[in-house]
């Protein structure tokens, strides 16, 4: 065992393995009736491969070791029905995402630390191949003539995909997982992304109908804690969600779940949110969540919780609570060029009633690092003040982010609107 693993890690002979691979690949296709093949249950279909690849890896018994044999045969399925060098990866529940710079550089995140693989794809046409496989099983196209896609597969990850000529050192890949694992109140106190003192007040403030934005950067947890923040909703409430790619699970039984549509190859045929954010509207919803406001969807949304849809809730990139304002400000300056800036303060300062930031820190782990309430206006500025925050004091043995979540001691505007709907974030009991 020792002399065949050391064989494996050998170069030379892993450029035998692969060109060996691919010989028998080529040939398991030749053999391979593609147009009867369509309508086989796919473990039948897989079980008739597996025996095909055994037959022909007998052909070269003598060369190969026991190692070798059960990594081809299970290398060549991968290959010939799945997504060959990422299979692996896609089924494993460890991994939340998949980055690939080219075909020799592959990296997965793990508990939100990056690490780089031992995957390998044979060339970058090898990689394309790959990429226009997940793509085609999704209705999507990306060549030459249309080289960047952006689709949601079937499992619920998210696809993004840029090739040459755009991509100069290779097919640039990421997939960001969709979690089959929920998470709850629990796992958030127990893996210290917030306190339960914050959740309650949370809670509360959706369960009093306040207006709740998200705000943080790529792969903070803005969309889990979104997803979390909604299971306080009343399962009587009819709610309306709007997203890029659906990964909001909501538990309620009257969910209108809406997804944006990317442009056809002719440019054509494009639904934003802000053209489902204006039909959600007219669907009589009691609330109304956009997955996240990055465009001219934002003066929508803004319009939607001035109007009556209280409770509404959306995600936002930005660095902190302050910065995600300034950021929503700006979006709906560019929706509305005509309005003025006094304006636009007064619609964002009547919107939007709670600010949680939300950051991936120093070593993976995910935190929530403020909690602000939206005072109002004054002069020229939207005021507002911090509720909760977490206190940095430094790192850890292992390199992880350590400090203190604190309350700031700032009694919230909103406590009379929430006694007003009987509700009192000390009574919420979150665990």
């Amino acid at each position: 065992m020792d002399r065949a693993v050391a064989m494996a890690n050998n170069p030379a002979h892993e450029i035998w393995f692969q060109n060996l691979k691919a010989e028998i690949h080529e040939r398991l296709i030749a053999e391979l009736d593609l147009e009867a093949s369509r309508n086989v249950d796919e473990a039948v279909m897989r079980q008739e491969l597996r025996l095909g690849v055994e037959r022909l890896c007998n052909k070269h018994s003598d060369l190969l070791s026991s190692v070798d044999r059960v990594r081809l045969i299970e290398e060549l399925l991968n290959e010939t029905l799945g997504l060959g060098p990422l299979e692996p990866l896609m089924n494993d529940p460890s991994v939340s995402d998949i980055l690939i710079n080219g075909p020799t550089n592959v990296y997965v995140e793990r508990k939100g630390v990056l690490e780089r693989t031992s995957v390998r794809f044979r060339d970058n046409d090898h990689l394309i191949d790959i990429v226009q496989r997940i793509s085609g099983r999704v209705g999507r196209r990306i060549d030459e003539s249309s080289p960047m896609v952006d689709a949601r597969l079937p499992d619920g990850s998210r696809l993004n995909a840029v090739i040459h000529p755009l991509a100069l050192d290779g097919a640039l890949v990421s997939i960001r997982r969709f979690s089959s694992n929920v998470l709850d109140i629990k796992d958030l106190i127990v893996r210290q992304t917030a306190t339960s003192d914050m959740l309650s007040f949370l809670s509360a403030c959706v369960k009093a109908k306040l207006n709740v934005l998200v705000s943080g950067g790529t792969g903070g947890g803005k969309t889990t804690l979104l997803n979390l923040l909604s299971g306080f909703i009343d399962k009587s409430e009819r709610i309306a969600t709007i997203e890029d790619a659906a990964e909001l699970r909501l538990q309620q039984p009257h969910v209108a779940r809406m997804e944006t549509r990317s442009a056809n190859i002719d440019g054509k045929g494009a639904i934003t949110s802000g053209d489902l954010l204006r039909n959600a509207l007219r669907m009589r919803p009691d609330r109304i969540i956009v997955g996240e406001c990055r465009g001219a969807e934002a003066f929508d949304m803004l319009q939607a919780m001035n109007t009556g849809h209280d409770g509404s809730m959306s995600t936002i990139h930005a660095n902190n609570t302050r910065e995600a304002l300034s950021r929503l400000e700006m979006l709906v300056g560019m929706a509305a060029p005509e309005l003025p800036m006094w304006f636009i303060h007064r619609q964002i300062a009547s919107a939007i009633n709670i600010v949680v930031q939300v950051e991936r820190m120093t070593g993976g782990h995910r935190k929530i690092v403020q909690i602000s309430e939206v005072t109002g206006v004054h002069g020229e500025l939207i005021s507002m003040h911090d509720i909760f925050e977490f206190r940095r004091t430094g790192l850890d043995k292992n390199g992880h982010a350590t400090g203190v979540f604190e309350a700031t001691g700032v009694v919230p505007n909103c406590m009379s609107r929430l006694q007003e709907s009987g509700i009192r974030p000390r009574d919420v009991q979150v665990i």
